[in-house]
């Protein structure tokens, strides 16, 4: 058994439901069309080329949304799909939010705290962790500090900081989500989310940030599954080829070095295996991991998904005795 092959054997149906998906959620909600925030990122490009297909061109609003940190190709690449698809977009830069919070100012002090030798003026930042592969048991994250395109220094971060630092990041997606609800509300729209099931399982998502939309029409999707669509529908090949991020840091993290600590093949079959209990000899097999190295990633699988319970389930309600 290939679990790649599993994975990607139903590419068009796939395709075919998500875009029937769409299409009978906007009816259902009495909408006129579909807003998609625009990243740069495979995610969002197979949305808005599904959204056009299911409910035509015309009802689709691309929104590219960046700010200081965002990469200069991440606005390019969406400008260009939106062109390539003949939908309607606008740039909207959520950086005079971010200001008013002196979101740039409380992260350049946390990171000052922690890399004495820290100089926004010549210095970009990541923040990432150790490999899932390597030890489940190690957590601590560090701040990379990025000068011409070189790692100069790497430091841990403290709880207490990287909590703040966290936080801090988060306003940058909850902001973009404001922007798309004002473009959705004032069109009578829906708000279409580019969670995938990777990342919806892992908790890969900010609350009411990117997790606060209308309608998720990739979250059963693996990542892996989402690739497959994207060579279905022709997305363009740099958008395919961009290592995935959520493009909130001036250095650009891959979601690899930070989310999945691992490579996304090994992430989605560790998933599917879990998923379809998967004996073990199978999953050897496919991920070319020994037993151990196995257990360890699918242990920290687990506490990824035990602390992410609260992003993945909605609110408590409490009910009373009547």
């Amino acid at each position: 058994m290939k679990i790649i092959d599993e994975l990607n054997k139903d590419a068009e149906k796939n395709a075919s439901q998500i875009r029937t998906f769409i299409e009978e959620k906007v009816k259902d909600f009495k909408k006129k069309g579909i807003v998609v925030g625009v990243s740069g990122g495979i995610d969002s490009a197979v949305i808005l080329a599904l959204a056009v297909q299911a409910v035509g061109k015309e009802n689709v609003y691309g929104l590219i949304l960046p700010e200081t940190e965002s990469a200069s190709s991440s606005k390019e690449l969406g400008a260009r799909l939106c062109e390539s698809l003949d939908v309607s977009y606008e740039e909207v830069p959520i950086t005079p939010i971010l200001q008013a919070l002196d979101i740039y100012g409380k992260k350049d002090q946390i990171i000052k705290r922690t890399c004495l030798e820290y100089d926004p003026n010549i210095h970009k930042t990541s923040l990432v962790l150790p490999s899932l592969l390597e030890n489940d048991m190690l957590t601590i994250p560090s701040i990379s500090l990025v000068k011409d395109d070189e790692m100069v220094a790497k430091n841990r971060l403290k709880a207490k900081d990287y909590l703040e630092l966290i936080g801090i990041q988060n306003v940058k997606q909850r902001s973009r989500m404001l922007i798309q609800y004002l473009y959705a509300e004032k069109n009578n729209y829906l708000v279409c989310g580019t969670t995938n099931k990777t990342e919806y399982l892992l908790g890969q998502f900010v609350k009411y940030g990117d997790g606060g939309v209308d309608i998720e029409p990739l979250s059963d999707c693996y990542k892996t599954q989402v690739y497959a669509l994207a060579d279905v529908l022709g997305i363009d090949k740099e958008i395919i080829e961009r290592p995935p991020s959520a493009d909130t840091w001036s250095s650009y993290t891959s979601d690899e070095d930070f989310f999945w600590r691992m490579p996304i093949h090994i992430m989605d079959q560790l998933l599917y295996s879990q998923e379809h209990d998967l004996p073990m000899e199978i999953i050897e097999e496919n991920t070319e991991l020994s037993e151990e190295t196995i257990n360890k990633a699918k242990r920290g699988i687990d506490k990824i998904k035990s602390a992410s319970k609260y992003i993945t389930s909605g609110p408590p309600i409490c009910y009373l005795d009547k």
